[in-house]
């Protein structure tokens, strides 16, 4: 564990948890993809499977669970809570083909061809495009509202560290995963034009709402 992995995973707690209190204190889910929270699902259940096959720290384990629990609990919000509040007609990305190029590629491009080692590549490969279907309907609705922004930029944060995570393990661990670090730049360029809208748009206080 070094600083940087830790400060990338408590801005992936933040975002979910910032998303979960802002679905809870406007009874709403208007703006937010349930495509891309079942993607995020499908991409934690797969990864940490090793939860049952191995134990490396308290922190490690609890993370996991807590990363399954709350985007499952968001994906029930959505689709069932408040599901009348759901914009369904916007959240139209064709996200099974995301699951089905990830699934591919995982079988063709992983470390081992075993079933954890494959489940954990694809996990790698989908969560570097579950973002998309969010910014497809952020892009035909035209606008995502402040506490939607804070958990996209929460999330490009994660990759962010996660990048410096890599870079400071190569150079300190002689560690390189090209599996992880590639499809962690591919998600976090995905997410390098709302971070220049958010900045100059949110941050510096000009603009509830990002328009797209």
């Amino acid at each position: 564990m070094n600083i940087f992995r830790l400060i990338g995973d408590m801005s992936h707690l933040a975002a979910i948890l910032i998303l979960l209190a802002k679905i809870w204190q406007t009874r709403s889910v208007s703006g937010i993809s349930g495509k891309s929270q079942v993607l995020f699902g499908l991409v934690f259940l797969t990864r940490y499977l090793d939860l049952f096959t191995s134990f490396v720290s308290i922190y490690n384990s609890v993370m996991k669970i807590v990363f399954i629990f709350a985007t499952w609990l968001t994906v029930s919000l959505i689709y069932w809570k408040f599901r009348s509040t759901y914009d369904g007609n916007h959240d139209t990305f064709r996200a099974e083909l995301l699951v089905v190029v990830s699934a591919g590629l995982s079988v063709l491009l992983n470390h081992q061809l075993a079933p954890l080692e494959v489940l954990w590549t694809f996990s790698i490969y989908l969560e570097s495009v579950a973002i998309l279907p969010q910014l497809f309907l952020i892009s035909k609705t035209g606008s995502a509202d402040t506490i939607t922004s804070h958990y996209l930029f929460g999330l490009g944060s994660y990759r962010a560290f996660y990048i410096l995570n890599w870079i400071y393990r190569y150079m300190v661990e002689d560690f390189f995963d090209p599996i992880a670090v590639v499809a962690g730049c591919v998600q976090t360029i995905l997410y390098a034009d709302f971070f220049y809208i958010y900045v100059t748009k949110v941050v510096r206080g000009k603009s509830t709402q990002i328009e797209v």
